[in-house]
């Protein structure tokens, strides 16, 4: 995240320094424009370096958001996988933010019920929808 931050930064300078270059400013300034231009310069590279990191945050944000919600479907699954009662490969666990689906097929209201509390025990669930169907036997 640093490195695009400084990257831009300079991608920012560069291009002040480049636009002068070929607009004949850039050898035959006086001091005081050069240091009013200078001072262009290194305004807009922070403006963009703020940028830069006003959207790496917004990516870590989206990214440990992803990596959360697969967290906690990856733990609902596990436990279903490891509890006798419940055929977890019927089930599957959708998550958007800290609500969870269950869909799928079960063979009895038993197993539904524990499904959806093991659910609705897992750390970072609020809430849980339960769409599961009883097999018809």
């Amino acid at each position: 995240m640093f490195c695009r931050l400084l990257l831009l930064a300079a991608v920012g300078v560069g291009s002040v320094a480049a636009y002068n270059h070929w607009s004949n400013n850039g050898g035959s300034l006086e001091p005081r424009a050069a240091a009013i231009d200078a001072e262009r310069a290194s305004r807009q590279a922070a403006r963009l370096a703020g940028r830069a990191a006003a959207e790496a945050g917004e990516a870590a944000t989206k990214l440990g958001d992803a990596v959360g919600a697969n967290a906690v479907t990856m733990k609902i699954k596990s436990k279903m996988a490891l509890d006798d009662n419940i055929d977890a490969g019927n089930i599957h666990v959708d998550i958007a933010d800290t609500t969870v689906t269950l869909t799928g097929v079960v063979r009895s209201a038993d197993e539904r019920d524990r499904a959806v509390r093991l659910a609705r025990e897992t750390r970072g669930v609020t809430q849980v929808v339960d769409r599961l169907r009883i097999r018809r036997q």
